[in-house]
């Protein structure tokens, strides 16, 4: 979880009202965050991550503002409006499609303030951007350019500018396998021919988002005017990422200004800090929290909590949410504040008043009673990953592809679907430690994805001797279905991975739940063995119990 440490002096400061160390340190957590250490004045306070909004001191000085109870409900900022235009050219649009933009000016730079900010923009990339992927932000000096701004696609080798760190100028490929942050996110534009870019009226450039800023934009320690860009690919989350930057920048006495972003024929201003509006039921809240508050006591706590808050009915509360909180996606995220605001040190606990006794269900009896039967059939349990590849899954087992659950982005080819048998899981083992004696006998009770992308639930065991045979096998499942009393027949097999007339179909109520047999010498050679292998494996889940 995100830890944000921030000197107590600017804390308070930020808060515009002075509380004591000891009882600021008492305070914080009933925000609900936790405190990760105190070291004189320097305080650390760990939050979720669904609060992106308290990634800063200036957001937790905010929202502690209203918590303690000096300036309670809605924060507002004023937005002035600029004649400062960004222009989206719709060669982007399929690259890196959403943007939005925000100048804010006579920022007093500190040295708290730098900090503040690189590390507000750091946690915003890894939470809420997932690593720049969703969300990437770029800080600039506005002085060093000259609007309007164009946000365009280009070819990787038709511009160079100077990035951030370095002296040199650079192609926006160089920077990709040269620059120490175009290494680290290149993989975020490999799948694109062209890459997006931001530059101003003369070509300067600022940004080559998701990747790195120019230095000709660089933030000083003399720069009074910011201009801020956001990327990304979900436009919620750009707008929320750009609407906590410019408030934390207005927390330090920053004066907002709005961008016209001109888009294909539509302009739109932002930063747009119009709060949401969200209908939250009374009754529902004291369901959830089994409480027996008034609407009065909720609104107050809701007002606590940040929000202004309008009577709809006598039950009925319209709530108007920060455009900062891009957690609130339902009511019960509005009962989650109310809790916060009530105070948690109020819930009484309660003794239980009536006792019940669970039991395992059917299917793990089921699961149960066939591990225990394996294991007393002489076979080590293994456990296995559930990610694989087409390779392992169908060719080396000399199936066709058929349908799967593939890996959007896998890190390499290794990991690249999810497997769709246990047969080649347990290859594999076997594979790995065909250097350790014979027999070897293995078996998983394991999740499979079927074809309709389901999670399903196998019992694979195999057994490599030089003795092993289609009759052994036989004989070990009749002793795992007898003992677990299900009936059942054989009905020959065709199966590429084994031998022709050696392999069979294990039949219950005229649905094939399984089959076993003698491995083709083809299949034993592919997974790198030089012994007979006998194997089966039964969807557990199509056994009638």
């Amino acid at each position: 979880m995100p830890v944000v440490t921030f000197d107590y002096n600017d804390f308070v400061n930020l808060l515009k009202y002075k509380i004591p160390k000891k009882e600021l340190i008492e305070k914080l957590p009933m925000i609900g965050a936790d405190l990760d250490r105190v070291e004189d004045d320097k305080i650390s306070i760990e939050f979720f991550p669904n609060r992106p909004d308290l990634a800063s001191v200036e957001g937790i000085a905010r929202a502690a503002r209203s918590f303690f109870g000096f300036e309670t409900g809605l924060k507002t900022y004023n937005v002035k409006k600029s004649n400062v235009v960004l222009n989206v050219d719709q060669s982007v649009k399929a690259v890196r499609p959403f943007v939005a933009a925000a100048l804010v000016r006579n920022v007093t730079m500190t040295d708290e303030l730098i900090a503040s900010l690189m590390d507000l923009q750091e946690k915003l990339h890894f939470g809420l951007g997932r690593n720049r992927k969703k969300v990437a932000i770029g800080v600039h000096n506005f002085e060093s350019v000259k609007p309007p701004f164009t946000y365009k696609a280009v070819n990787p080798n038709s511009i160079e500018f100077v990035p951030l760190a370095k002296v040199e100028s650079m192609t926006l490929d160089e920077i990709l396998t040269r620059h120490e942050k175009g290494v680290a996110y290149a993989h975020l534009l490999e799948k694109f021919n062209e890459y997006p870019l931001i530059v101003d009226s003369e070509n300067n450039v600022l940004s080559f988002p998701p990747i790195i800023n120019g230095s000709l934009t660089e933030i000083t320690p003399f720069t009074e005017d910011i201009f801020i860009d956001v990327t990304g690919t979900r436009r919620d989350a750009v707008n929320c990422a750009l609407n906590i930057v410019v408030t934390a920048l207005a927390e330090r006495k920053g004066k907002i200004f709005s961008v016209t972003v001109k888009d294909n024929n539509k302009s739109y201003v932002s930063p747009d800090l119009t709060p949401a509006l969200e209908t939250l039921s009374v009754d529902y809240v004291n369901k959830m929290l089994g409480t027996k508050m008034s609407t009065t006591n909720v609104i107050q706590c809701l007002i606590k909590m940040g929000y202004n808050v309008e009577k709809k009915t006598k039950n009925k509360l319209m709530v108007k949410i920060p455009a900062w909180r891009s957690d609130i996606l339902h009511q019960i995220d509005l009962v989650e504040d109310v809790s916060i605001g009530y105070g948690f040190d109020k819930f009484k606990t309660e003794r239980l008043t009536s006792f019940t006794f669970g039991k395992t269900l059917a299917r793990q009896n089921l699961y149960d009673a066939l591990r225990n039967t394996m294991i007393g059939l002489g076979f080590n349990e293994v456990v296995t990953l559930a990610i694989s590849n087409e390779q392992n899954e169908f060719t080396n087992l000399g199936l066709e592809k058929s349908a799967r659950v593939e890996i959007e982005n896998p890190l390499s080819k290794e990991y690249s679907c999810l497997r769709v048998c246990l047969l080649s899981s347990l290859l594999r083992i076997l594979s790995e430690n065909r250097h350790h004696s014979l027999p070897q006998q293995v078996f998983e009770l394991g999740t499979i994805i079927d074809e309709n992308a389901k999670n399903c639930r196998h019992l694979a065991g195999l057994k490599i001797d030089a003795k092993a045979s289609f009759t052994e096998c036989k004989s070990l499942v009749e002793s795992l279905l007898r003992e677990i009393n299900i009936p059942w027949h054989i009905m020959n097999k065709d199966h590429p991975a084994f031998v022709d007339g050696r392999c069979a179909s294990i039949i219950q109520k005229g649905k094939e739940v399984g089959f076993f047999g003698e491995l083709h010498p083809k299949t034993i050679t592919t997974f790198e063995l030089e012994y007979p292998v006998m194997a089966f494996e039964v969807n557990v889940d199509m056994l009638k119990i």
